[in-house]
């Protein structure tokens, strides 16, 4: 007759082979690459800030347009993201820094950046002056505030994806940033060196896109491995005149 114990014991046993251990995790990739000029980018010109002495005395040796910001032949402010692959997926708005747009020196910065749909996003005004904040989505309602004080924020969302929304101010003419916005996280902007990293993206083969706007889109297809690193290079023509 078996003990108590041993009784317990079989029945342990008998249990834990009809344990279903949980497949491990997918590991998360990334895609890296950088965005070059082929060709001579055009020449940026001096912004006249004359109209606004804020503007002017905030700028006192002048400031060149930012629309082709190229140095050795490597281009900045190229959104690059997840086009396509990701199917019906539902992504979380990523911890960390929330993104922001700020009027610094009578000019947006960044210049071009990315949020989720739904995401809030902050206008700052860190200029003793009057701008006004006018975005122009066409998927998502339009806004359109005055944000007459320094140290002046509003929060806003855009509702529906859309690559890229132009948002300008109605009292300086020269000032424009564009964001994109997208139903997942998965979004990058070229920096100084051309260099554009999309982190913890999941294996799979995407499209992605490269946009500048001034030179339109080029697209690439990556393939993404477990837990590796997939890279594509793009390079842009400038316009002809």
């Amino acid at each position: 007759m078996r003990s108590i114990a041993s009784t317990r014991r079989l029945a342990l046993i008998a249990g834990a082979a009809t344990l279903v251990l949980p497949l491990a995790a997918h590991a998360a990739g990334s895609i890296t690459g950088t965005i070059k000029l082929d060709g001579q980018a055009p020449q940026r010109q001096t912004i006249k800030m004359s109209a606004d002495p804020q503007c002017e005395a905030a700028n006192p040796n002048g400031r060149m347009g930012d629309v082709f910001l190229v140095k050795d032949g490597k281009v900045q402010n190229v959104f690059v993201y997840v086009k396509e692959g990701l199917g019906d997926q539902k992504f979380e708005t990523p911890a960390g820094e929330k993104p922001h747009v700020d009027q610094i020196g009578c000019m947006y910065t960044p210049r071009v950046s990315g949020v989720m749909v739904g995401q809030e996003l902050e206008i700052r005004n860190s200029d003793a002056t009057l701008h006004n904040v006018h975005a122009l989505p066409t998927a998502s309602k339009p806004f359109n505030n005055a944000m007459p004080m320094k140290g002046m924020t509003i929060k806003r969302k855009f509702t529906a994806p859309e690559v890229m929304v132009r948002m300008k101010c109605d009292v300086h003419p020269w000032m424009a940033a564009y964001i994109g916005v997208l139903p997942h996280p998965f979004f990058a902007v070229s920096g100084e060196d051309g260099a554009f990293t999309i982190a913890n993206v999941p294996p799979g083969t995407y499209t992605i896109e490269a946009w500048h706007e001034k030179m339109g889109t080029q697209t690439a297809s990556v393939t993404i491995a477990d837990g590796a690193a997939a890279t594509a290079d793009f390079t842009f023509k400038p316009a002809a005149e």
